[in-house]
């Protein structure tokens, strides 16, 4: 016989479940009803590290994909922010840099008043630091330095806010403020034309706008908000290499400000909730695994003629044991296995799935004004595949063992005699 007597005994036993062929119906019920519930619970948590794993994703390559990792300001407005650029640039730690000024301001178009950050740009170096090019076009670039009449690029969820479109007019106004001379500035006033609507997908639509350097400058009244946008080879050592920057400038007033101080909260939050969701879903499969040992103790009481007619002839303790557990084995890797199938179907069609389900009803599960992003990210990694099923597979194997240890047990003598 080249199977092993044990496995073959046990596949035995639950293959006679599953055909019917023994009138132990709730035996058969209840492996059965464990063997879904591991499927439920492997795949569901298949799909929930994927979708997990899919916000991170999107945290680093498309919000901090526009946003910078680390900005170097100076409060004085006599830098030469082109040389600073420079030679930040020139640090090994450093991908690319590029000068901006940042200014808060309040857009208005009509009776509509939002609030926003506006940017002042480059176009010939923000591209370096960030991947905002991928939803704006060259020609809107171009168009924010048209003297005649300046232009403004604004996300598309301020552009709902305002209620405008592309090619309309709104004003920017910077309230007064306290200078650094302990003085009051005016508030200012600006006019621009949307040259472009950009839809990034993220929280980034509902507060960003660009617009060209010199008019981000006269909106600042020349002081406070210049800097230098860094993008670093290693994003998770961000404040580090901020600070070994800062500390190799040779002026004073510089200081900094890195990607864990702005979106910091929601990477931990995200990391947090995948933690705690993992964790849940981990102890859905450890209910679903330990209903085997339901099922294999039911099945040990049934089968007790049959394990006192093999101990007299000649099967070991051993073998016993084994019986059993290759049975609970068999409903742990099917469980398992099937799950696993299901999770990366799931993974890979859920963001789709979800896209679909929102045209058809005509309704937005996420929007970026709540959520990061506005849609259901997902990213299947292998890994978490194998660490899922495995753990589903050892978790019922490790059900197994109380019941085969009990059929282990059994005395034949006293079995033989209770049948009679």
């Amino acid at each position: 016989m080249f199977r092993p007597l044990p496995a073959f005994i046990g596949l035995r036993y639950a293959g006679a479940q599953r055909r019917g062929e023994d009138s132990a119906g709730l035996v058969s019920f209840i492996s059965g009803l464990s063997m879904v519930g591991l499927v439920l619970g492997v795949g569901l948590m298949i799909v929930v590290m994927s979708v997990m794993n899919g916000f991170d994703r999107e945290l680093r390559e498309r919000i901090l994909g526009i946003m910078p990792h680390a900005t170097i300001y100076n409060a004085s407005a006599d830098v030469d922010w082109a040389a600073v650029r420079d030679r930040l640039a020139a640090s090994p730690e450093v991908e690319a840099a590029a000068e901006v000024w940042q200014v808060n301001a309040l857009a208005r178009k009509g009776r509509e008043v939002t609030p926003l950050l506006a940017q002042g740009i480059n176009p010939d170096t923000i591209t370096r630091v960030s991947n905002i090019d991928e939803f704006v076009s060259a020609e809107a670039f171009a168009a924010l330095g048209n003297a005649a009449e300046p232009g403004i690029i604004l996300g598309r969820g301020l552009a709902d806010k305002l209620g405008v479109e592309r090619g309309e007019h709104l004003s920017l106004i910077v309230p007064n403020s306290e200078g650094a001379d302990g003085g009051r500035r005016a508030a200012r006033l600006a006019g621009f034309r949307i040259v472009d609507v950009f839809h990034s997908g993220t929280a980034l639509d509902q507060s960003l706008a660009l617009l060209s350097w010199e008019q981000a400058r006269s909106l600042a009244g020349g002081a406070g908000g210049a800097g230098v946008q860094l993008r670093v080879k290693e994003m998770l050592e961000a404040n580090w290499i901020m600070r070994q920057l800062l500390a190799d400038l040779p002026r004073e007033n510089f200081y900094g400000s890195d990607w864990s101080r702005t979106h910091g909260n929601l990477y931990q939050a995200i990391q947090m909730s995948r933690n705690l969701v993992g964790l849940l879903v981990l102890l859905i499969i450890a209910i679903a695994a330990f209903n085997v040992v339901s099922t294999l103790v039911m099945v040990v009481i049934d089968k007790h003629s049959d394990i006192a007619i093999l101990r007299t002839m000649g099967a070991s303790t051993r073998e016993i044991l084994l019986t059993f557990v290759s049975q609970g084995a068999l409903v742990g890797l099917v469980g398992a296995v099937v799950g696993g199938l299901l999770g990366i179907g799931a993974s890979l069609v859920v963001t789709d799935l979800v896209a679909g389900l929102e045209s058809l009803f005509g309704i937005q599960f996420l929007k970026s004004d709540v959520y990061p992003v506005d849609y259901l990210p997902s990213e299947l990694q292998w890994a978490d595949v194998a660490l899922v099923v495995g753990a589903g597979f050892l978790l019922s194997l490790l059900a197994t063992l109380y019941p085969s240890l009990q059929a282990s047990r059994v005395q034949p003598a006293a079995a033989l005699r209770n049948e009679q």
